[in-house]
């Protein structure tokens, strides 16, 4: 099932429902303080991975929250499946969707998009000089965008996961990757030797939904704003 069909499958039932999307995995654990600053409270399994449930109803009887993958949150709150949502900026550089309005940075799960290569050769050659490299990513936009810009062209093999192992197998020369403490890439004796963007998570909403329903969209940005303490 694609992003897509996920999210017309989860499209609100009552039209005066807002759905707030957020992400499964590392960031759904820092979301929970920020949702009760906020006055919103899920019901308890939305943050057990073990639930099969997608759809939780909340404390507020006009929103509901759906658990998908970080990656999947835009494309949900861009077409309409769900009017507010919760994503990593790195999402937000990759699709780049225009349908997508950006009010709050939540300031949580903070890591950063790196280019990473093996410990051996990290160093040895200049970039500048490059015409073309392979990567590994599962940012293709963001690694043409980045080596365009230096105006090298990149060559990218588009994987979902496990981009360590790709040089040592010679899928690639280097790995364009989200990095949060670099273990990971010490552990497979790779060294970040650039950062492309610093990324946090974004309160994201719907344009279309904000312009139709501006007084109730506004209202959640109000709370989410007031939850992290901003006037």
């Amino acid at each position: 099932m694609t992003a897509l069909d996920r999210a017309a499958a989860l499209q609100p039932v009552a039209t005066g429902s807002l759905i707030l999307a957020l992400p499964k995995g590392r960031i759904l654990g820092e979301c929970g303080a920020l949702l009760a600053r906020a006055g919103l409270h899920p019901a308890p399994d939305y943050d057990d991975e073990a639930s099969r449930r997608l759809r939780f109803p909340t404390n507020e009887p006009g929103l509901d929250v759906v658990r998908v993958r970080p990656f999947d949150v835009a494309t949900f709150v861009a077409f309409g499946a769900a009017e507010i949502g919760i994503c990593g900026a790195d999402v937000l550089m990759e699709f780049d969707y225009p349908e997508i309005y950006a009010p709050l940075d939540l300031g949580i799960g903070a890591c950063r998009v790196s280019v990473a290569e093996p410990v051996e050769t990290a160093g040895s050659d200049d970039p500048t000089r490059w015409s073309r490299v392979r990567v590994a990513t599962k940012y293709p936009n963001i690694a043409r965008r980045h080596f365009a810009a230096g105006g090298v062209q990149a060559e990218v093999v588009h994987l979902n996961g496990a981009m360590e192992l790709a040089p040592g197998l010679g899928l690639s020369r280097l790995i364009v990757d989200l990095v949060q403490t670099g273990s990971t890439l010490r552990a497979n004796r790779l060294a970040e030797t650039e950062v492309i963007a610093h990324v946090t998570s974004r309160l994201i909403v719907n344009r279309t939904a904000l312009k139709t329903r501006p007084e109730v969209i506004g209202g959640w940005i109000a709370r989410f704003r007031a939850a992290l303490g901003q006037s």
